[in-house]
């Protein structure tokens, strides 16, 4: 039994860590229109995080968890070393980009890092990865993009509403837009709960089952949701000592956005991400759905040339595109020269 802790102690405290950088990075998106708008203390936000990002796993995060944790390499694979080499390329991957100062998708560097494993390991699923999985990452950030898009260009100028307003003093004494926008958040985090959690969550229960030799179904489920219970809580440690940080107001480099904008941003995008999370299992980019709204009101509010000539959604597009295959490259040259 103590061999069996010794094997685990590394990968579950890995596993932890990841959790805490996903929950201070994560706490942005989640309650930047909330905190932004001062209709929330800064003080019960991880408190509201972590409860409902751990709500997310329990109800909704099952599916993600089995792609992650068989679905794109079996289990029997998930080993302590390369258990470990996995999480270490998440980490440095999602460190990378937070020191370029853009917001990373730790769903698609886990895919991809689980992926370079696989590879190495000559293990990997290509059907769920090139079939299922990327469709996805490509299809779901169309899909804000043209939300957002129309909502924005056409929908929105017939409101004329003060609800759309800057002024914060307002939206603080109007009750329904104030409720709004906090359900907003807590829906937000659900989400993340049900989708991202498993970046974190799964490898270490394919590692468990795998080290006590439970590698059916039915007993993997289990440990799925102890590998959460323990994971689900370092999002909120990692709210409490990193989101005060990076909790305001998202997108801001893109374009100006007001509170209710970035509430309905949220809802769309989060919404989108429940769908990918209960519908497929596919470990999706809340960041990439974020970025995709707002630019799309970016370009209806500055235009499309203004919009692509920004830096900031220049950077964002590379970081994109580089750093999951950074994960993947990475994982698989450590797994086949050290394992």
């Amino acid at each position: 039994m103590s061999q069996l802790f010794t094997g685990l102690t590394i990968p579950f405290l890995l596993a932890m860590f990841l959790a805490i950088n996903m929950g201070g990075s994560g706490t942005a998106p989640a309650f930047s229109a909330a905190y932004g708008a001062h209709v929330i203390k800064r003080t019960v936000i991880p408190g509201l995080f972590g409860l409902m990002v751990l709500a997310g796993a329990l109800l909704a995060g099952k599916e993600v968890s089995l792609t992650l944790g068989e679905g794109l390499l079996n289990s029997s694979f998930f080993t302590t070393f390369n258990t470990s080499i996995i999480l270490l390329s998440i980490g440095l991957s999602l460190l990378v980009a937070n020191l370029l100062g853009v917001p990373q998708s730790t769903s698609q560097a886990t895919v991809l890092s689980i992926a370079g494993a696989a590879t190495a390991l000559e293990g990997l699923n290509t059907h769920k990865l090139f079939y299922e999985i990327i469709p996805v990452w490509i299809v779901l950030p169309i899909i804000a993009f043209v939300i957002m898009l129309a909502l924005s260009k056409w929908i929105f100028p017939l409101l004329k509403s003060t609800i759309f307003t800057n002024d914060y003093s307002y939206l603080r004494h109007n009750q329904v837009v104030k409720g709004i926008i906090i359900l907003s958040s807590l829906y937000v985090a659900f989400s993340i709960g049900a989708n991202n959690v498993a970046n974190a969550a799964a490898p270490i229960a394919s590692l468990t089952a795998n080290e006590i030799g439970q590698e059916e179904v039915q007993n993997f489920l289990p440990i799925i949701i102890l590998s959460v219970l323990i994971v689900a809580p370092c999002f909120a440690i990692g709210s409490s000592l990193l989101g005060h940080k990076v909790t305001k107001m998202t997108g801001r480099d893109i374009v100006e956005v007001s509170p209710m904008y970035a509430a309905i941003i949220a809802v769309i995008t989060a919404s989108l991400l429940l769908f990918a999370s209960i519908s497929k299992g596919i470990p999706t980019s809340l960041v990439q759905l974020n970025g995709a709204a707002f630019i799309a009101l970016s370009i209806s509010k500055t235009g499309l040339k203004k919009t692509f000539e920004n830096k900031t959604v220049k950077r964002f597009f590379i970081i994109w595109a580089v750093a999951p295959i950074f994960s993947y490259i990475l994982t698989f040259l450590l797994i086949s020269w050290l394992g």
